[in-house]
């Protein structure tokens, strides 16, 4: 892998390579970008079948928060940690004390969180040797499990999108065609039916969709039935890629708003859906409330007034739909521009300001 070369052609700043043999932590940081502020990024630990594999992924992911800390209106850039291990048998306490030290070294500039394949309890050891972590335990003054905030967000997205497609974001009466129905989904589907819309919800779990149904007298399908539903919504919130050259034949949804990242298989299925069209609110913007929430922490974590920000994603969502109307772009692309344009600003700012003041100070000097 010619890492030099990728860092420079995607305008990476830094990537840590982090190594303790006696735990055997084998960890990648990878920092975006900082123009917004110090990186933050949740930690992954995965069994990758290579190096180049963990690198890219973390080059990938750390890239992907860059832009979903900027559409948040977040004052953070993005950066992203992968482990490589396997986090069902290989995690160990010195491992996590290892890695938060090497966080520590990094003197703010990168700030962690929980990722897939790491848990709350894993940061708490991190929080032992560093102040820059995120969704540790509520004893030590965090805001706890994201997935309820995460719901929140999508759920006021939707509303947003559903505005774009319909005229209205009443979601009353609207059918909505749930795809997984983990923590997110569960409470997003309890949002949803407090406004009166009618869902159909599928997943592999048996028992998660009969709890949906009781609770929330939602319709479950097969899972692969859940993309030919008659429906107003579709909300993917399990896998990644499931909007492709497969799915798309068959959605007769208007909107496509979901809690999954990912969700289109390639960016060409975008472009797709703008010719469909169908309104897509993007994955990254949608889905924030999560990282809206634990960024909270970082101020001393207020739960109204994350919440608070968190609603703001309906205001993020309708600018996307104005800036793909205005430069006849699909939503995809005008998420990209919208958080481009704010992180441009302030680049530009921070260079004029810089540019000012070496010009008074060699005016000073020359007194």
């Amino acid at each position: 892998m010619e890492l030099f070369k990728y860092m420079e052609t995607y305008d990476y700043e830094q990537v840590v390579v982090c190594q303790d043999k006696e735990s055997g932590l084998k960890a990648i940081i990878a920092i975006h970008d900082t123009t917004l502020g110090p990186a933050l990024g949740g930690t992954r630990m995965w069994t990758y079948e290579t190096e180049e594999a963990a690198f890219e992924d973390a080059l990938r992911l750390s890239k992907g928060m860059t832009y979903k800390n900027a559409a948040a209106g977040l004052n953070l850039g993005g950066g992203k940690t992968v482990i490589i291990g396997d986090p069902r048998k290989d995690k160990n306490e010195a491992m996590f004390r290892a890695f938060g030290r090497f966080i520590q070294g990094l003197n703010g500039r990168y700030i962690t969180a929980e990722d897939v394949g790491t848990t709350v309890e894993d940061m708490d050891i991190v929080y032992q040797e560093t102040d820059y972590v995120t969704g540790i335990s509520l004893a030590f003054g965090s805001s706890g499990n994201p997935s309820p905030v995460t719901a929140y967000g999508v759920y006021v997205g939707m509303k947003a999108a559903a505005k774009e497609a319909f005229g209205s974001d009443s979601l009353e009466g609207k059918r909505v065609a749930v795809q997984g129905v983990g923590n997110v989904a569960y409470t997003l589907c309890r949002h949803l039916h407090e406004e009166g819309a009618k869902l159909i919800v599928t997943d592999i779990n048996k028992e998660a969709v009969q709890r949906v149904v009781e609770a929330f007298d939602a319709e479950a399908v097969d899972p692969e039935d859940i993309y030919q539903v008659e429906c107003d919504i579709y909300s993917p919130c399990a896998l990644g890629a499931t909007v492709n050259d497969e799915t798309l034949p068959q959605l007769k949804a208007k909107v496509i708003a979901g809690a999954a990242n990912n969700q289109l298989k390639e960016p060409r299925h975008g472009n797709i859906l703008q010719e469909m069209g169908i309104v897509y609110a993007p994955d990254y913007v949608i889905n924030s409330g999560g990282v809206i929430n634990v960024a909270d922490e970082l101020l001393g974590y207020n739960r109204e007034r994350a919440l608070k920000k968190v609603e703001t994603i309906y205001d993020k969502i309708t600018t996307i739909f104005e800036i793909s109307n205005r430069d006849k772009i699909p939503t995809y692309l005008a998420a990209d521009r919208m958080a481009e344009e704010r992180i441009e600003t302030m680049r530009k700012s921070r260079k004029q300001f810089l540019t000012n003041s070496k010009s008074i100070l060699s005016r000073s000097r020359n007194r």
